[in-house]
């Protein structure tokens, strides 16, 4: 019997592939199409303390091998996602997993404490709240916080300590390519009591628009995302999944089922589909179908036989 289960942090995921967080909205954007219950888990829309309204300009630019994207958390805030998204994405049959970004300190911690506090309080009213928590401190596409604290290990370490200190939520910290060593990055955030890690978060990158004669972007650099990034992205996972003894997420221009054993192959628990839900609105679905036929005709009862085989 073939079984696509994993546990991340204490949470059960039906499978490994999750949603990556700022490509999926809170799910109601797919539920014409696609039924979220076959998903392993959602990231919801980054989060911040207090409404976003995003960049200005440009947004959005498609590359030869993926995208750029310039959005810079726009969002709801914590407040209304609880009042009036998180409701809804408890209904979906799937892990709700909310992806925290701030400009400072004090936002990540009082972020953090808001939502566990109320997970606290749906779940001892007979309720659901949220499953897991991602702390962002790897977004490239805000002036303050995000990949500032993303880069450097010990300052990254303050916030991941202070975060966890106010939440006893499952805690996931989704770590930037960009820093100066992810490998002991990701040892300080299982040091800190992370319960598990996701990388990689977009490169930080850049067009030129040549009749302007500027950065197509208003924010000047971009994150990229896509195809263009696997190769680095995987060569990271297997690094990281090497040093650690906690869940290890993958992500980087998954696209294929071959792309899901791939990373599973290099350390991954489990993956988290970016890029590839802008090409298909049924990438999840289709993925998670994909990936048990694969496992039945390679005769592979549990991920558990193949994870981390590449030395």
């Amino acid at each position: 019997m073939t079984s696509l289960q994993c546990n991340i942090g204490g949470v059960t995921l039906r499978n490994p592939v999750i949603m990556a967080s700022g490509t999926y909205g809170f799910g109601r954007e797919y539920a014409a199409y696609v039924d979220a219950g076959i998903l392993g888990g959602i990231s919801c829309k980054g989060l911040t303390l207090h409404p976003r309204s995003g960049n200005p300009g440009c947004r959005i630019q498609e590359t030869a091998s993926g995208m750029m994207n310039s959005v810079g958390l726009e969002n709801p805030g914590v407040a209304a996602f609880l009042e009036q998204e998180l409701p809804y994405m408890t209904t979906l049959g799937t892990a709700v997993i909310a992806n925290l970004g701030g400009s400072n300190a004090e936002e990540y911690i009082e972020g953090a404490r808001l939502l566990s506090v109320h997970t606290r309080q749906q779940i001892e009213q007979g309720g659901r709240g949220i499953d897991m928590l991602e702390l962002n401190i790897s977004c490239p596409n805000v002036r303050e916080g995000g990949i500032q604290f993303g880069i450097q290990t010990e300052t990254a370490r303050s916030i991941v300590r202070q975060v966890r200190s106010v939440t006893d939520l499952p805690l996931m910290v989704k770590l930037s390519p960009g820093a100066q060593d992810i490998v002991e990055m990701a040892v300080m955030c299982e040091e800190e009591g992370a319960d598990a890690v996701s990388l990689v978060n977009t490169f930080s990158a850049m067009k030129i628009d040549i009749y302007r004669r500027r950065s197509a972007f208003d924010n000047g650099y971009a994150g990229l995302s896509g195809p263009a990034i696997k190769p680095i992205a995987l060569r990271m996972v297997h690094q990281v999944a090497r040093a650690l003894s906690i869940p290890v997420i993958g992500m980087g221009g998954i696209s294929s089922v071959e792309d899901i054993i791939e990373f599973i192959m290099a350390g991954a628990d489990a993956v988290q589909v970016g890029t590839y839900n802008f090409v298909n609105l049924r990438a999840g679905t289709e993925l998670v179908d994909g990936l048990q036929t694969w496992m039945q005709q390679q005769r592979i009862e549990s991920l558990e036989e193949i994870r981390g085989i590449i030395g």
